[in-house]
């Protein structure tokens, strides 16, 4: 099943998207399920075999909504946390050599990961503005899984059963600032915190069974930015699973259905990876479309400056370029 969260009528609303119908989940419940995502996930297995009860829908029933008739935004617009870790091997090696690093002893002792901005999801299709003092722009091909259900120190044996969904994940960074913050020995933060984009839609995890092997996903991965392809992966090729991060992520914490976990870039999957000399830093106009198999394409354009932005750095005396 495809969940989407989308606009119409000023109010975001859940749904799930049937060829290229949206359907309305609460509208075509008549009210018995609810309106937002984090609602109907928090109904956990129960909720899913509702919404399967539901049945297909045609264009012109009550709460059915041509695709091209609504904008959709991040399946889960505000998660109640994202977790973003680090479990690709080749991605760690080649980003940490072209810095002059080695990958580090403590790296293969267990998957390590950063908390970024909940309340700055993005869909797809948005808009992404640079920070105003970030002139090395990067995108991030990442693959995320939603926690479906609340657990405490959940062995990796039993993780896959809190896992609700996958969606693809694009964790944007200002890697100049990322740079300069990370010397105190802290963060990422201010480098990453403006935006993280999510979608086209979340997928629930028996979608997925047809691609497993093993403990993985046969699931390619790719980034193309104005059409050139750049990067080129796939999940199976992940060093760290999610079973081993929500292992890890729930030691002596409770995680709760919405809480979004990433896998961190795939192998080659940023500029940052692949060098300047392969693709410039990001600028305004520039499209990135991030592909994985059976999770769709989760498209965005780089934005221009707001003027309301620059007049509001100006008039503080802040730094514009």
């Amino acid at each position: 099943m495809k969940l989407v969260s989308f606009l119409i009528e000023r109010e975001v609303r859940a749904g799930i998207l049937q060829d290229d119908l949206v359907v309305d989940i609460h509208a075509v419940s008549d009210g018995s399920l609810p309106k937002d995502m984090i609602s109907i996930i928090e109904l956990g297995n129960e909720g899913l075999k509702r919404l399967k009860e539901l049945g297909t829908f045609s264009e012109g029933e009550k709460g059915v909504h041509p695709l091209r008739e609504v904008t959709l935004k991040s399946p889960i617009p505000r998660p109640v946390s994202i977790r973003d870790f680090y479990a690709f091997e080749e991605h760690v090696k080649t980003a940490r050599k072209r810095r002059g690093l080695d990958v580090v002893p403590e790296w293969y002792d267990i998957p390590v990961f950063y908390f970024t901005n909940h309340l700055a999801a993005k869909g797809p299709l948005d808009h992404i503005e640079k920070p105003a003092d970030c002139e090395w722009l990067d995108y991030e091909l990442e693959i995320a899984c939603v926690i479906g259900k609340e657990g405490r120190n959940i062995p990796r044996e039993s993780a896959e059963n809190h896992i609700y969904g996958y969606l693809i994940m694009n964790d944007w960074s200002a890697r100049d600032i990322q740079k300069h913050e990370m010397k105190v020995g802290l963060g990422p933060a201010k480098g990453k915190d403006f935006a993280t984009s999510f979608g086209p839609y979340l997928v629930t995890k028996d979608e997925l069974e047809s691609y497993r092997t093993g403990d993985r996903f046969d699931l390619s991965m790719t980034a193309k930015v104005n059409g050139t392809l750049l990067s080129e992966g796939n999940y199976k090729d992940i060093h760290y699973t999610f079973s081993d991060m929500i292992e890890r992520a729930s030691k002596d914490v409770t995680l709760y259905p919405g809480e979004v976990i990433g896998s961190g870039t795939v192998g080659t999957g940023c500029i940052l990876e692949l060098g300047t000399e392969t693709h410039p830093w990001l600028k305004a106009g520039d499209v990135v479309e991030l592909e994985i198999t059976g999770l769709g394409v989760l498209r965005n354009t780089i934005a221009e400056r707001r003027e309301e932005d620059e007049h509001v750095l100006s008039s503080t005396g802040e730094h514009t370029s």
